[in-house]
């Protein structure tokens, strides 16, 4: 059976969605993100940024619209975030909600879908926590220690998460916990299970989060889970096979986060060109010299390239088509593809680009931090090494 034909499209798809959010974001200038930069973790969401975005029903975009969302494919939701972060704002608060989301819809009940899908598109519930990563484990999620003990009536967990972002300002999260020990199942991803939980019940009921002042702004956590309690219908899908249903969904992340970094990629170089073209030294603007024009024409080459990887992805992912390789190389491409530009863009800037008050730094941090997160370029190169090249395990 031969796999579908895709097609994807260059430019500026997606027009009508990129105009309107670029709206949104016109009434939050970098003043607005400087004022919660100076803020303490607890006061330092994008409040009013994010239900912005959520009354518009920008982060529903990937809801079906039988749920009351916008019913768009990833490559929709990849052009609304990709928008927001040209325009130099940031989704990284809220944007969990559109890869999560796909995690119920794909593999939830339809009791679960019928329950939070209508209120999450509404408004009315956040899903933007993603608890994953654990401090003893980092990339290596088989080996997770959190644990969700089967009981009467549901489950008991017991363990910690780490750089868990949003998870003061969600009220579900999607949650990675063994329910069956690592020495007792064949194969490493076996055995791990995935979870919906309301975390406002959970946070009366044993979970601690704690706040962790980063370098980048996205509100990330520690969170403790002492004999925690939730009810049977909180798993999603089968038991012991939520490893797999992580994984899909997150190459819908890495394609969505991608997207985000080439939109920075893209507020880096018109900000760094316009600047250029405006400044003179020596009598001649700065862009007018061999050693600003290069390396800005440098970087834009990796910027468009990184994109067309992120584009195949999409087209991938929508079409029903594995696209695992093609999700690692997206996220490796575009992270140095935006560094690039990041450094370039600071260069021009000067001192400039660097006080508080320049988002120039801002996203010259947040750039820095998509280099690594939400997985190492170690294990990306890994994956292709060994499953798309065919050498041999290297970890």
């Amino acid at each position: 059976m031969s796999e579908p034909s895709v097609e994807f499209a260059l430019g500026e798809d997606y027009p009508e969605y990129r105009r309107e959010v670029a709206k949104v974001c016109e009434d939050y200038p970098p003043s607005y993100w400087e004022h919660l930069e100076n803020q303490p973790p607890s006061g330092s969401y994008p409040t009013k940024f994010v239900e912005a975005l959520t009354k518009t029903g920008f982060l529903s975009a990937l809801i079906p619209a039988e749920y009351g969302g916008l019913g768009l494919p990833v490559r929709g939701g990849a052009a609304i975030l990709e928008t927001i972060h040209a325009a130099g704002c940031t989704a990284g608060p809220c944007h969990a909600q559109m890869y999560t989301m796909g995690t119920i819809l794909r593999h939830g009940s339809d009791a679960q879908k019928d329950k939070y899908l209508p209120k999450i598109a509404k408004g009315e519930l956040r899903l933007q926590a993603f608890g994953v990563t654990e401090p003893t484990t980092g990339s290596d999620t088989t080996q997770l220690k959190t644990r969700a003990d089967k009981i009467e009536g549901g489950y008991k967990i017991n363990g910690q998460k780490v750089w868990i972002s949003r998870a003061g300002h969600s009220d579900l999260m999607l949650l990675l916990a063994r329910t069956t020990p690592a020495d007792q199942v064949e194969k490493r991803a076996h055995g791990v299970s995935t979870f919906l939980v309301d975390m406002r019940l959970a946070k009366e009921n044993g979970m601690v989060i704690t706040p962790i002042d980063a370098m980048i702004n996205h509100n990330t956590t520690e969170i403790f889970f002492d004999d925690v309690f939730i009810p049977e219908d909180s798993l999603v899908g089968q038991e012991g096979r939520g490893f797999r249903y992580i994984l899909d969904g997150m190459n819908a992340e890495r394609c969505l986060v991608s997207s985000e970094t080439i939109g920075n990629g893209r507020y880096f170089l018109r900000e760094a060109i316009k600047y250029a073209n405006e400044h003179k030294r020596f009598g001649r603007p700065m862009s007018a010299t061999q050693s600003v024009q290069f390396p800005i024409a440098q970087a834009y080459a990796q910027l468009e390239t990184a994109d067309l990887m992120v584009r195949k992805t999409a087209a991938m992912f929508d079409a029903g088509m594995k696209c695992g390789a093609e999700a690692n190389m997206s996220k490796i491409l575009s992270g140095e593809a935006v560094w690039a530009c990041a450094q370039v863009a600071l260069s021009i800037f000067g001192e400039s680009g660097m006080g508080k008050s320049s988002s120039i730094q801002r996203k010259w941090r947040e750039s820095r931090t998509a280099r690594n997160s939400p997985i190492s370029p170690n294990m990306v190169l890994n994956f292709v090494g060994q499953h798309v090249l065919g050498m041999p395990r290297s970890y």
